[in-house]
């Protein structure tokens, strides 16, 4: 047996989400405002340390390292145990390791090491949290009702990490640098409670393995096997590969400039320290927009319309802001149509993938996406502190743009191919099966959260 799924149509809308989702969203909720406190802290501290953009462009490398050095062996993991106990634990260590750099703030300790040692340690996590809260969206919401799940996701994190967590975070460093480091600390401490108060028990929560061996075999052959199983998926799917690609140079061309975003709010825009979490801010109000109607206008265009207008139009802001930003307002408003345009995909291709990527893979398949879209963070924030450094700026932004816009055209004619109601419909079998032969004929991908891709 399988089942069609139309990239142009959207499911039936059946919602009902249950007591367990609404604490895994408000665990999640309180979690990504943690990470926007972050956002605006940690540039605004290592910029207190030191004015090399390169430097401060090696946070971000920090932070989006983990996903190019751990994703395949953190998606085993979630495939493997319980993923509510995992998402517990995880959120507990990050918590002890904010407050060891709080403790650190508080005596005047911090030093520009120490914090590629934390964006380091709380990405690993995020591999991990991530991964596994994405995978049991499914195990406790309706599939007819992933639109709306993902909806609130997407709300919810763009809320907290871009909206209301970055003037929160620069407003608590302004009065005193040790609290946005305590704060976030709580945020962890309340997301692995209410985590916690899910029900999880009869094994809810682990994979189903009872298919065929993923593995492929015993030994470190079977487990390297079995860990790349979401990443063969991924490579030989034409679809997934589009998707893939387009979002990991999307990530890689946006972090170029925002890894100095910074310096180009303080000398280009003239924006104070103290108004460098307010602009962050009024820069993600797009995507909170685009994530309050991200689930009727995904209904009602489909992915392919969604995937086409986002891709084109995101990068063309960003190369309007290199050339044109010259006014905080003209900035604000040109970024918004690329967050805006983050929300849609997000939901979209989050709920496609939910569907149609069985269960004893969903860990691995996310894992490996993100893998390579956030592996391109660490290497446009190195690219953005080497061309900041040479040209200027606002090169990023043009650089950047330009190659995003350049590759969004190439990657169209693909994207117009994709299944429709009047084509060939995409199926995938109702029942697991091994990764080997596990090859849907026309998905979407699931691609990371906020920041993740366009």
């Amino acid at each position: 047996m399988s089942r069609t799924v139309d990239l142009t149509a959207p499911p039936d809308r059946k919602p009902g989400l249950g007591r367990d989702y609404h604490h895994l969203l408000s665990a999640y909720s309180i979690q990504t405002l943690g990470e926007g406190m972050l956002l605006a802290t940690l540039p605004l501290l290592a910029g207190a340390i030191t004015s090399d953009p390169e430097l401060i462009s090696g946070v971000a490398l920090a932070e989006g390292l983990p996903w190019l050095l751990l994703a395949l062996p953190g998606g085993m993991i979630v495939d493997r145990y319980d993923r509510r106990r995992l998402m517990i634990v995880t959120q507990a260590v990050q918590a002890v390791l904010l407050v060891a750099v709080a403790l650190l703030a508080t005596f005047g300790l911090t030093r520009i090491w120490m914090l590629y040692l934390l964006a380091f340690g709380l990405g690993a996590g995020d591999v991990l949290f991530t991964g596994a809260n994405r995978a049991v969206i499914p195990n406790v919401v309706p599939s007819a009702a992933l639109e709306t799940a993902n909806g609130r996701n997407v709300t919810a994190e763009t809320l907290g990490r871009q909206f209301v967590g970055p003037p929160l975070g620069a407003a608590l460093f302004a009065f005193l640098l040790p609290l946005p480091f305590w704060a976030n600390a709580l945020t962890y401490v309340g997301s692995l409670v209410l985590i916690s108060r899910i029900r999880g028990g009869g094994g809810r929560f682990r994979a189903d393995r009872g298919a065929p061996d993923l593995a492929a075999g015993p030994g470190l052959r079977g487990m390297l096997a079995e860990a790349t199983g979401g990443l063969r998926l991924l490579v030989r799917h034409p679809v997934l590969r589009a998707i893939v690609v387009l979002a990991a140079v999307s990530n890689f061309c946006v972090t170029m400039a925002q890894s100095v975003l910074v310096l180009f709010a303080t000398d280009v825009l003239h924006v104070g320290r103290s108004g460098y979490g307010v602009l962050v801010a009024t820069m993600a109000i797009g995507g909170v927009v685009g994530a309050l109607a991200s689930r009727r206008i995904v209904e009602r265009c489909g992915a392919r319309a969604v995937a086409i207008t986002v891709s084109t139009a995101g990068a063309a802001s960003l190369l309007a802001i290199g050339l044109f930003g010259r006014q905080t307002a003209v900035v604000v408003a040109l970024f918004c149509v690329w967050s805006a345009g983050l929300s849609l995909w997000n939901v979209m291709a989050q709920s496609v993938s939910q569907r149609l990527v069985p269960d004893e893979l969903r860990g691995r398949v996310s894992t490996s996406t993100r893998m390579v879209c956030f592996g391109a963070i660490p290497l446009g924030a190195l690219a953005g502190g080497f061309v900041a450094a040479g040209y200027g700026l606002r090169a990023p932004w043009v650089v950047g743009g330009l190659l995003n816009l350049v590759v969004a055209l190439l990657f169209v004619p693909t994207m117009l191919r994709w299944p429709s109601a009047s084509g060939i419909g995409a199926t995938v079998p109702e029942s697991p099966v091994p990764a080997e032969s596990y090859v849907p004929a026309g998905s979407a991908g699931s691609v990371p959260g906020a920041k993740e891709s366009v």
